[in-house]
């Protein structure tokens, strides 16, 4: 019996090499929820025990879960779009669609109960939400883009420019995957903790970029744009606690370092840091009441520190101070980017609320809806180079069901509908296009709706 469950385990880490999906249900790009319950329930379940997820959500949970392994695979859907007015004038307004529109999600977790108070796992999940795919062509060659990205002496111009005045499809494509092996123990009845070591790998790549990849704009021209997937490796740690006080009453908490991530080499000349981008650090309390054997209520609250990744954090508008004082800046180059404290998307750190019921219909069916909400990272004078990474969205409703096949197996499915959202803001253009006495009218928006629906098998052992 033993040397099966060690076989379950040895298959979970063969899930690692899952290829996941570059993009993401979001809050931010952190993924919504992990386990297809917890999607179905708007992401609450740091203080319930339903699926084999602790080394993405609460270790400190899985003492209080069987043995059970989870395979999922859930087709997402963002629908991004971005768009400039107010700059007619100078040629430069335009709209694009990004084509990107489906992807599909695996999902792998693993729960072995080793003692009735000692448990081990491993959950494979990852991060995305940073993905988009604008074709080109928006703007004329015959536009200000031509004075921000003239083409090269002697060579024909390769076409109309794109929404930041590169040439061909704008866009970038994030990943991140993390491996989380666990342990989790009942130190007493009803009280226990957890700990995940998250080994964590991420690839990037962008495009269409070209007007940055200059040294007016950045410290490693030739390191900005079109150079293909760059990755790195890291290391972080996840710690949980839950306490079952009560048949009806439970609460649990997470907390997950800041995972340091190696540089994206290929592109030191667009992330601060010569192409720095951890992992932020966030954390997570809830409760989950059970007002009868039927009923469930999860409340979570989460907090993600975006500003422990200075290439998510840091202001766009510090490109200002980088540029030549020919053009109006100071020439502080630390505020290039690529630089120790270089421009970057402008996101700040965020509060997520997930609130979930379950209702257990008959021995057979049991039903799942939730709500998730979440600040907006993006504020209005980063929309810019937030056309590249449109995380948006705030308000998230889910639904889901399980259905009990026999007394060890049962399917789970999920729906989840992320309201559109859009941001207005300033365009980055605005100084350099507006005439000397005269008021930027140049303004940019970017908006995002998402779909999510998912399927899962999970088995007990």
């Amino acid at each position: 019996m033993r040397r099966a469950r060690l076989s379950v385990l040895c298959v979970a880490l063969a899930a690692a090499a899952l290829p996941p999906s570059l993009a993401q249900a979001t809050d931010g790009y952190f993924s919504n929820g992990y386990g297809m319950k917890s999607n179905g329930m708007g992401g609450a379940a740091v203080a319930v025990a339903m699926e084999p997820f602790g080394g993405a959500i609460n270790p400190g949970a899985m003492s209080f879960l069987g043995n059970e392994w989870q395979f999922g695979v859930s087709w997402f859907s963002p629908h991004r779009d971005a768009s400039r007015t107010g700059a007619a004038a100078v040629g430069m307004d335009g709209y694009a669609d990004s084509d990107s529109t489906n992807f599909f999600i695996p999902e792998f977790g693993v729960n072995w109960k080793y003692s009735p108070d000692l448990a081990f796992g491993v959950t494979v999940y990852g991060n995305g939400g940073m993905n988009t795919d604008y074709p080109g062509g928006q703007i004329p060659v015959q536009s200000a883009c031509f004075q921000f990205n003239p083409p090269k002496p002697n060579v024909p111009p390769p076409g109309p420019y794109n929404l930041l005045c590169g040439w061909g499809n704008l866009g970038v494509d994030l990943m991140q995957l993390m491996i989380a092996p666990y342990a989790s123990w009942q130190f007493t009845k009803g009280q226990s903790i957890g700990i995940a070591p998250v080994i964590a790998y991420q690839r990037f790549r962008a495009e269409g970029l070209q007007m940055f990849d200059n040294p007016a704009f950045s410290n490693s021209p030739g390191s900005v744009t079109n150079n293909g997937y760059s990755d790195s490796w890291g290391l972080g740690v996840r710690i949980g606690y839950m306490g079952q006080f009560t048949e009806q009453f439970a609460v649990g908490a997470s907390w997950q370092s800041k995972v340091s991530m190696g540089n994206f080499d290929d592109y030191k000349g667009l992330f601060a840091q010569q192409g720095g981008f951890d992992i932020p650090s966030n954390f997570t309390v809830g409760l989950a009441f059970r007002p009868t054997k039927q009923w469930l209520i999860a409340v979570d609250f989460e907090r993600i520190f975006y500003d422990d990744a200075p290439s998510v954090s840091n202001q766009l508008a510090l490109i200002y101070t980088c540029v030549p004082p020919q053009f109006g800046g100071l020439n502080i180059r630390e505020n290039c980017l690529g630089g120790d404290n270089g421009a970057g998307f402008g996101w700040q750190n965020v509060d997520v609320w997930k609130i979930g019921v379950q209702y257990a219909f008959d021995e057979k069916w049991t039903l799942r809806a939730g709500y998730n909400h979440t600040d907006n990272p993006i504020t209005p004078p980063n929309v810019t180079f937030n056309i590249i990474a449109p995380g948006v969205v705030q308000n998230q409703y889910s639904a889901g069901a399980t259905y009990r096949i026999d007394n060890v197996s049962e399917i789970t499915g999920s729906f989840m509908y992320a309201a559109n959202n859009s941001v207005t803001g300033p365009s980055f253009f605005g100084p350099f296009i507006t005439p000397p006495g005269a008021t930027p009218t140049a303004t940019e928006t970017i908006a995002m709706k998402q779909y999510l629906l998912g399927i899962a098998y999970s088995r007990k052992f």
